[in-house]
């Protein structure tokens, strides 16, 4: 199975070989182990008992959202509800529409296909998917030029998700195809404390109820970075306590990463302290930003901009990002902005 090669690869790797293994057993198996999207969750409950009921594969799914919030895990749901094998890829791995073709081909009745990033995908192997979605057959060219021939194969009736951080990427005849579109929401903060507090009991740590409430509010409302801070505030518990984790030894582990009483995290506070010191708290463009920090336009619009305008410290304006009263206060500085105004 290409889920079982996957998660070896994973475990096998030189680097982060524990948090590999931790990422692959933190993951829930079913609709009831899995904690929010409720929304969601009643949706895809009613579609595959449906799919049961009538003998078929489910619909083509498109899972969308921040980075972090559960599209891969809810696939796997998805394929463990439907009692289905899933092979997952990602597209940038499939390079030519041979690849895509091969993977296709190899599938049977009722599997599932999750493709990972699926908005980077060469448009020469989006249009194969074209047909495959729609009509499950591929149309394959056999040789060049004037002798060239097209051969239709036939495919069996599969299931494809789709998981993508930027839906506009996505080609407008690629979205139609999929049959339910569904946005994963940001987790609520007594959401991150169970499943902080699961996570926990998963690992055979011992974890009280104020301290899952405290990485609750530090873990920017995402299910992965919750169970990140969770497993360094348990390695600081193992080496400078007892392995229970408490207030005392979560505060301190925090202080250490540097995570501040909101989430916010160096990085996080740099951006915010540059508008202030160096453009009086913007409006400041992105690319002069990125060329600040040192960091990727990209890097700043995805991963960091996306919590600080989530918790209203960022404001994204048509002149360029600023940085609200809000933030002034949370760091501390002087708003010179209101003393102008009264002035």
């Amino acid at each position: 199975m290409a889920i079982e090669r996957i998660i070896n690869t994973q475990v096998t790797a030189d680097d982060n070989d524990d948090d590999a293994l931790i990422e692959v057993t933190l993951r829930p198996k079913t609709f009831a182990d899995m904690i929010g999207q409720e929304r969601i969750k009643t949706n895809l409950k009613l579609a595959i008992a449906a799919a049961k009921k009538r003998e078929e594969p489910i619909d083509h799914v498109l899972l969308y959202g921040p980075p972090g919030l559960g599209k891969t895990t809810m696939a796997s749901v998805i394929a463990n509800e439907m009692g289905a094998q899933i092979r997952i890829t990602s597209g940038p791995a499939i390079d030519r529409a041979a690849d895509l073709a091969s993977l296709l081909t190899n599938l049977q009745d009722g599997d599932i296909l999750f493709i990972d990033e699926i908005h980077r995908l060469n448009r020469s192997v989006e249009e194969v998917l074209y047909s495959a979605m729609e009509d499950y057959a591929i149309d394959i060219m056999l040789g060049k030029g004037p002798s060239a021939k097209s051969l239709r194969l036939d495919l069996p009736k599969f299931t494809l998700i789709g998981a993508t951080t930027r839906t506009g990427a996505l080609a407008a005849p690629l979205r139609d195809r999929f049959g339910m579109i569904h946005r994963l929401e940001f987790y609520d903060p007594s959401e991150i404390a169970q499943i902080v507090t699961r996570s926990a009991s998963i690992l055979g740590s011992k974890i009280d109820k104020q301290a899952a409430d405290t990485l609750s509010t530090r873990a920017r409302l995402t299910p992965r970075i919750a169970n990140r801070l969770l497993k360094r505030v348990r390695d600081y518990a193992d080496i400078n306590g007892d392995g229970i984790i408490d207030m005392t030894q979560t505060e301190k582990a925090l202080k250490l990463l540097e995570v501040d009483a909101i989430g916010l995290d160096p990085a996080d506070r740099l951006l915010l302290t540059t508008i202030i010191d160096l453009h009086d708290g913007g409006p400041v463009g992105l690319n002069t930003l990125a060329a600040i920090l040192g960091d990727e336009a990209t890097t700043i619009e995805d991963f960091i901009e996306p919590y600080l305008l989530q918790i209203g410290l960022l404001e994204r304006t048509p002149r360029g990002r600023k940085v609200t009263s809000k933030a002034y206060k949370h760091l501390g500085k002087t708003d010179k902005r209101k003393q102008s105004e009264l002035l």
